[in-house]
């Protein structure tokens, strides 16, 4: 029993879990740190050294509040979040579904193709989108952020689709139409069921890059359809940042996305890896 527990606490274990603690630590310095920002005042935010025991005070939350309509904003993110992530599934489920059981000569070099567009700066397609939404008067409206997060986070919906679709064996579907079900029945009551598991996580994953989205939001909105990333930027001035309150304000725009994200972990975790794990 002894040996087994020596063999067992080895200096390379020992060592790897050193190195994993330090990674994490390192990975949530930047969370922690906001978080006790949040709770200091302006003077405290600012002080040399830094405060790491201070009496906490909720005047920032209260003031964001008072200043900014959060939940006009929050309300924003919400709405665009979720209908980008609809609208986006609409789209990438029939074309992931037929490329994955009706696959072509090019099926491969169109995805690639797909995917390497995800590579290109978002900034390379702003002017053609501004001046788009300009003339169609869409600017500064939930409808033109929609579009865009879908249209920009479709290439991964497509691959992540087309991922989890593969692996279904295509005997299933073949043996549904030898049995007379039409496309709809074969949609609904064979792939819908097989493949729910990669379409909620590739729901999940595109909900929250949307959440995440700033660029679109801040070339693409303000007052009216501005999302929570609008709030956190209008606490740049140019006298400076006021770090108490803009750690106030992003504490409060990614607490919603955290939890969520924390609830479904495995279901993110399972959406990265492109259904690698099981």
């Amino acid at each position: 029993m002894t040996s087994r527990r020596r063999s067992a606490f080895s200096p390379a274990l020992a060592l790897r879990t050193v190195a994993a603690w330090a990674v994490a630590l390192l990975l949530f310095f930047p969370l922690a740190w906001l978080f006790l920002t949040a709770f200091k005042t302006e003077l405290q935010a600012i002080a040399v050294p830094p405060q790491l025991i201070f009496a906490p005070t909720l005047e920032n939350f209260h003031e964001v509040q008072e200043r900014s309509d959060y939940l006009l904003y929050a309300k924003n993110s919400v709405i665009t979040s979720v209908l980008s992530t609809v609208l986006g599934l609409l789209l990438a489920a029939p074309a992931a579904y037929a490329m994955a059981f009706h696959r072509g000569k090019f099926t491969r070099d169109i995805l690639m193709w797909m995917l390497s567009t995800k590579m290109m700066p978002a900034v390379g397609a702003l002017v053609p989108i501004y001046v788009l939404a300009q003339k169609s008067h869409l600017l500064d409206t939930q409808l033109a952020l929609i579009i865009v997060f879908a249209m920009s986070n479709l290439p991964i919906m497509v691959w992540m689709l087309y991922s989890h679709f593969k692996d279904i064996p295509p005997e299933i579907l073949e043996a549904a139409r030898m049995d007379g079900t039409t496309l709809w029945q074969e949609v609904r009551l064979v792939l819908l069921p097989l493949g729910m598991g990669g379409i909620a996580s590739t729901g999940l994953l595109c909900l929250v890059l949307s959440w995440n989205e700033a660029f679109w939001s801040l070339n693409l909105s303000a007052a009216k359809a501005g999302t929570l990333a609008t709030l956190i930027a209008s606490y740049s001035s140019p006298e400076g940042l006021f770090w108490a309150k803009l750690s106030a304000a992003s504490l409060m725009a990614i607490a919603p996305i955290v939890v969520f994200g924390w609830f479904s972990q495995k279901q993110l975790v399972q959406g990265l890896t492109f259904g690698a794990v099981k």
